[in-house]
Order: C-alpha cells, then structure tokens, then sequence
C-alpha cells in the first residue's frame, strides 16, 4: 500500500474508497441522490474506484417489497439515472437484477460496474445467506459469475456479503485468475462483537490468497437491525491496514500499489483448490476498463484503525436505532414513562442522545402503591437530562377500573389481574399521549423482561419502539454506569442504579420475589435463547457453578416453562434494537401453540 501522490495504471496504483452511507428501505430516490452524492466526495478525494454496500439502491433489507414489479423497475430506473452520471471513476453500487425466464421472472441481490456514463458489467451474488434475520433464498436466484474487472491491467475482483463468509468462495475463483484486489459489499447488522469477527474473516481472505480486499459496509438503523459500517482494508500478508469509524458516514480512501505483491500468490491457497472446486463456485468473467491517466493528487494521511470498547459499541447501537427508527418513519418526537426505575432510565437516556431533549417528554404515572423516591428520582433523572417531565397521577383510573370490575371479581383473591390493571391504565394513557401530540412511544422493558414475560401486554408494552428489548437486565445496569462516566456530566441518578427494582404493582414487592437474581436469569437466558441449549445441560451447567452461583434446577425449568409460554406476548411487541446473537423478532420464530416438552 502507498499514500504517495500517482496514478493508476502505468505504475499499478489504484486509489480506491469505501462509501460507508447511511441508506432507508425503499426511499429508492433518496438513496439514488445519497449515492451521487459520495461519488462526488471520492471524486475530490482522487479515487479512481468507489464501492458502496450491498443493495444501496433499496436499501437492506427491502423484504417483500421486491416482489412488487414496480419496484424492481424502480430500482432499476435509478440506476441508469445514477450510470448517467459518473464519470471516469469505477463506481460500484447494490441494487436488485432481474431475468425473465420461462419459469417467471427471477431476482438477484446484486452489484453494478458504472463507468463512464455506462453499466459495464454487473455482478449477481452466489452464496445467498438464510439463516438468523437473513431471508435472501427467499427472494434471489444465486448468481454464477465471478465478476473481474480489469482497470488499467489491475484486476479486481467483485463479490457481496456472504460470498466472504464461505471457506471458499467467488474470492478464490477470482484470485485463481488473477485479481490482485477483492471488493466485498456488504449489509452486514450490528451484534456485540461482531466486528472482531468480520476482521477475521477479512484479513483471512487476503492472508490465504496473497490480495488485497476492501470491505464497504453500511450504517444505520432499519427497523430492528442496526448497520455499523467498520468498513475496513486488508493486505496480502493478513494484516488490518485501516477502518472507517463506526456508526457514521464516512470515506476510506487509499491507495494500492500492486507492484510488490508476490509473484508466487497465485500459486498459495486458490491454485491449491481443484480446479473442479473452484468451477462449481461460478465462472470467471473478467471486463477491461480503460481509464484516463490521472492527474497529479494530493497524498493521503495515513489510514487509521478506529476501536471501540463493547459497552461504547452497545450504547451507540442504541442510540442510531432510535434516531433512525424516528427519522425513517417520519416522527420526530417521543413520549417515555419514566418511572424513576432503571430501565426507564437508560431508555431516556438514549433517546435525549437520539433526537436531543427538546424532543423528549417523560411521564410520571404513580399509583398508589409507588414510593416517593420513585417520584423525586424520575424528576432528577429529567432535570438532568433536560427533559420535560409531566405528572400524571393514575389513582382516578385505577379506582374506576376497580370499581367497575367489582361485581365481575367479587368473591375472588387480588392477584395479578388486579396488578395489570395499573399498567393498563398507564399504556391507555401514553398511549392518548401519543395520538394527542404525534408522538412515538418508547417502551421499556428489557430482554430478562421480554424472555419471562414479566411485562404487560397492552400496559407497559404499549408503544411503537421497544429500545432495551434485547438489552439483559444486568446489561442495563452496566449501561447506566458506562452513560455516566462517558459524560458530559453524570445524568442517571445512583440513587436509580442503587435501588432494588421492583414494578411497584403491589406493597412492598421486588422483581425477585418472582425472578432469580438476574445474573442467574440472564446467564439461563442468554444459553437458552442464544446459545439454544437444552434444559437438561443448562442444569448440568448451573450445578457445576455450586450452590451458591448456581441456579437449581426448579429455578432453571420454570424459567424456561416462563420462556416458552410467553411467545405470543413477544409477538405483539413491539421492534426493538437488536444488539445479541440472537432478538426476539426475526431470528428467533417459534410457534405459538406447540406441543413440544422442551
């Protein structure tokens, strides 16, 4: 690599760049503007070659909206608009093929070659992920051609997404006829930790096949999925040599010198593949790109390789989710009971960060049962944050519902029908709220929450965005902590952190007078949902942790019998950000009525 000034061709230097952009699901027109938009910034950047992520024209993912003909259509319009554009700059950029077959029309996730006011040559992604929230054989036919493009002499090879993640893959077939530098585009979701593994898988493919590879990714939040970019270059002896920040649009430009790459590659990991292998993965198909010599450029600053630490990652998952989320759905303005409890909190927090204070407006709901420090600590937690907070007593509705469900419940022990009415009444409140003023309400309950169902259906998850929905209990509470000590200023009250939680729907009760200490309960969780482990070995697994860390096995039973009768709660919340392994929503689909004895 070289960040001296040059140009391509003569002395086997491309400068090449990422567009790491932030597109929306079918906003075709936006994105195609978006788009314009970064080819220009790399063309002042002296770049002779641009990728951007996977389907950028749609945006990712565009789901069903694909088998409607006229938004293929669409997309494709927007591309020859967007072709009729460039210039001498290689642009390469995702949008959704299409084939009419005798069989119907098939579609194909793929990436075009743009240069000089042209489509040159277009890629059609092979390995078509369909696993977690991935639906693509869904929708797409596998492509099988391994797009080269030659520019200058310097060969590139083009490929998307999944097509890395493969032992062996379009990369191989390219590297085994020459290409020199491997472009990934790419729609890849935030999950914490992540990204270590993506660098992995990058700087293997260039370790085993002596290449340089870029790898664009997107950012942003889509419905529950968020996009951190982290677009990153490797070299051909496996090294990290530079990534994009994550979380914000941004350019990685450099500059390849493909000079000095070993003469001896070819013969490393592609040519030690049959060749029958390597025919089985798709074709070669190499196109010849002719570029005017560059001008002179300005030399590059060095590359850099941007970190973050895993709650900071956490944190600014959240935070784009929200803001996303709003902004895409058009609203600009939320409503959160704050209930001075924790998660509250955290969710207030966040959305102060997302969309600024001014737009934020909590709402105490006490009831006769809520503690004084609830209320004081939901009007220091605002104060500091700079939020509104309105107080809105439930003592009026909770004696009429009581009074009106009398006769019916005469006769009959106080229980839980009587403890969910209180969260009833404030979900019909925040609800009116949001109606009365065109507000989003954001729901707060957390992943322990969701898993056990100990939320209300049609009370506290009520609401349209459910932020901490894949948030564990004991994640929320490291949140709290790492929000303050990231400043400015330390804005959730310890007395909130402190305290032991509790719904406050009757004298006195805490959360664990029905749920294990949550390191218990998130550990069974976390090797349940995410891990998919049977009860019998979670128990086995938990025994081993010894009676005083570990759960018993009624413990771990009941709370897996918790987790499964609740189903048909989490189908009716609300989308939240996903930041595990493994959400509720999309990558997890149980049945609702099952007869099956975990």
């Amino acid at each position: 690599m070289t960040t001296e000034n040059g140009s391509s061709g003569s002395n086997g230097t491309l400068r090449i760049a990422a567009a790491q952009i932030n597109t929306t699901v079918g906003d075709i027109d936006g994105n195609a503007r978006l788009i314009e938009e970064w080819i220009g910034l790399a063309q002042d950047q002296g770049a002779e070659l641009v990728a951007f992520p996977e389907l950028t024209i749609t945006g990712y993912p565009p789901e069903d909206l694909v088998l409607y003909d006229n938004f293929i259509a669409s997309n494709k319009a927007a591309l020859g608009r967007i072709a009729a554009t460039v210039g001498d700059i290689v642009t390469l950029v995702g949008f959704v093929d299409s084939e009419v077959t005798d069989s119907g029309t098939k579609l194909y996730n793929a990436a075009a070659v743009l240069h000089n006011r042209k489509i040159v040559a277009i890629y059609r992604k092979i390995h078509l992920p369909n696993y977690g929230v991935f639906d693509e054989r869904r929708y797409f036919t596998a492509g099988s051609e391994c797009t080269i493009i030659s520019i200058n002499g310097i060969k590139v090879g083009l490929n998307i997404c999944e097509d890395i993640w493969e032992p062996v893959g379009p990369s191989e077939v390219q590297c085994a006829n020459g290409a020199q530098i491997i472009v990934n585009l790419n729609s890849s979701p935030y999950e914490s930790g992540k990204q270590g593994h993506r660098v992995d898988i990058v700087t293997d493919l260039s370790r085993r096949n002596r290449v340089y590879t870029l790898y664009a990714n997107q950012i942003g939040g889509q419905d529950e999925l968020v996009f951190d970019g982290g677009s990153m270059l490797a070299g051909p002896d496996g090294e990290l040599l530079g990534t994009s920040p994550r979380f914000e649009e941004s350019l990685l430009v450099a500059d390849i010198d493909v000079v000095e790459l070993d003469k001896s590659r070819l013969k490393h990991q592609s040519f030690a593949l049959p060749q029958t292998d390597l025919d089985q993965i798709g074709q070669p198909a190499t196109i010849e790109i002719e570029m005017t010599s560059s001008a002179r450029r300005q030399k590059l600053q060095g590359l850099s390789i941007h970190r973050l630490d895993r709650l900071e990652a956490v944190y600014r998952a959240l935070i784009i989710g929200t803001r996303d989320y709003l902004k895409k759905t058009g609203f600009k303005k939320v409503a959160i009971a704050v209930s001075g409890g924790i998660d509250s909190a955290i969710v207030t927090a966040i959305a102060v960060e997302a969309i600024g204070a001014e737009n934020v407006v909590g709402v105490a709901l006490p009831s006769r049962y809520s503690s004084g420090g609830s209320v004081t600590d939901a009007e220091d937690l605002c104060s500091r944050l700079g939020v509104e907070l309105w107080n809105i007593p439930i003592e009026p509705g909770h004696s009429s519902f009581e009074e009106m469900l009398s006769g019916v419940f005469d006769g009959t022990d106080p229980g839980l029908a009587e403890e969910n009415t209180q969260s009833r009444i404030r979900g019909n409140i925040m609800m009116s709220i949001a109606n009365k003023f065109d507000r989003l309400v954001l729901t707060t309950g957390n992943k322990s929450e969701m898993a056990t169902g100990y939320a209300t259906l049609y009370g506290d998850m009520a609401g349209a965005y459910a932020v901490i929905k894949d948030v564990p209990k004991t994640l929320v509470y490291e949140l709290c902590y790492h929000r303050n000590q990231r400043g400015p200023g330390s804005p959730i009250p310890v007395a909130i952190i402190e305290k032991p939680p509790s719904a406050e729907l009757r004298p006195g009760q805490l959360d664990e007078d029905s749920l294990p200490p949550y390191d218990q309960l998130d550990r069974i969780i976390h090797m349940y949902i995410e891990e998919r482990i049977s009860p019998d070995v979670i128990v086995k697994k938990e025994a081993a942790l010894g009676k005083t860390d570990g759960a018993s096995e009624a413990v771990v039973r009941r709370i897996v019998r918790l987790i499964d009768i609740n189903e048909y709660k989490r189908r009716q919340s609300p989308p939240g950000v996903k930041i595990t392994g493994l959400a509720f929503g999309k990558d997890r689909r149980l049945p609702i009525a099952s007869g099956w004895q975990r």
